[in-house]
């Protein structure tokens, strides 16, 4: 789905960049110009990339260890 539409930037692309390291909209913004034009991306881009980041930290869910 598309986030950004005035610089084609897509919720893939999002999660992309969040597993190359981005961590912060303004990043976001300085590689991919998302939010630098009307500017209505952005809550939703900072969402997306808090959750791809969550999920990069936390890829396999975590079992309890056997006792």
């Amino acid at each position: 789905m598309y986030v950004c539409i005035c610089h084609g930037v897509t919720d893939h692309d999002i999660r992309r960049a969040a597993e190359a390291g981005v961590s912060s909209v303004a990043e976001l913004t300085m590689r991919t110009g998302l939010g630098s034009g009307c500017g209505t991306c952005g809550e939703m881009a900072g969402e997306l990339l808090a959750e791809a980041r969550a999920a990069r930290e936390f890829p396999l869910p975590v079992f309890a260890a056997a006792a």
